[in-house]
């Protein structure tokens, strides 16, 4: 049988809100390599399963289902993110910034 990976999905680079992080997600590795069609360009596979990716709630729901339907999977645990220091736009233009003011 093929295998699979379970992974929490990253913040998207260009959006602010954390929409569809939440989730894990459990995808099929690539088992047949890919194909250039060599009149168009066009890359396929006859793998199927790459096509196929499942969303679950939890992480344990994501094992489960793949104890259960006999997949081997590894489990890719999600970074933890880096917190910013807010800082107002004011701070600029402060007197006693480390680094001088230019332009």
């Amino acid at each position: 049988m093929s295998s699979a990976r379970i992974y929490q999905p990253s913040k998207d680079a260009s959006q602010s809100g954390l929409a569809r992080t939440k989730q894990w997600v459990l995808e099929f590795e690539q088992a047949a390599p890919r194909e250039t069609d060599p009149l168009m360009g066009w890359t396929g596979s006859s793998d199927m399963l790459q096509q196929v990716r499942l969303d679950f709630d939890t992480r344990d729901e994501a094992i489960a289902y793949a104890t259960r339907t006999g997949l081997s999977y590894r489990v890719e645990e999600p970074h933890k993110p880096i917190l910013r220091k807010g800082l107002s736009y004011s701070d600029n233009f402060k007197f006693n910034r480390t680094a001088p003011w230019t332009h």
